[in-house]
């Protein structure tokens, strides 16, 4: 989600935060997930969380991807050109740290809807025999 940067930190920092609002929209994603769209199709849990994450990590680190995409794979014929393009990037430097942020905020965040609005975590633990 393109957004703007200028008040996110620079190396660890950045990536941190920009996990944090991976995890909030991965909150989020889940939590509309499963009142609109998994309740009434009859969505497993497994589903719901897939589907959460996917979409978290598309709206939450989506231009970070994409970035880390464009730089991999686009040929940059000139200097000038690249220049321009890292420009336009907030701390190019540590563009693969945020994406790993985001992708763990974006999974960890699903998983906490999971937790907080099915009640997943109360069925999993009342299925566990006690020893």
């Amino acid at each position: 989600m393109p957004y703007d940067r200028s008040w996110m930190g620079f190396g660890i920092i950045g990536a941190l935060e920009s996990g944090g609002i991976a995890l909030l929209v991965g909150i989020v994603v889940y939590a509309l997930l499963h009142f609109l769209a998994g309740k009434s199709n009859g969505w497993s849990d497994g589903k719901e969380i897939s589907i959460a994450f996917i979409l978290s990590v598309a709206i939450g680190g989506g231009q970070d991807l994409w970035d880390l995409l464009y730089f991999t794979m686009a040929p940059l014929q000139s200097l000038t050109l690249l220049q321009l393009k890292l420009a336009a990037v907030h701390d190019p430097d540590a563009i693969g740290l945020r994406v790993f942020f985001d992708i763990v905020g974006a999974l960890i965040g699903a998983c906490i809807g999971w937790v907080l609005f099915s009640g997943g975590l109360k069925r999993l633990l009342a299925g566990m025999r006690s020893p």
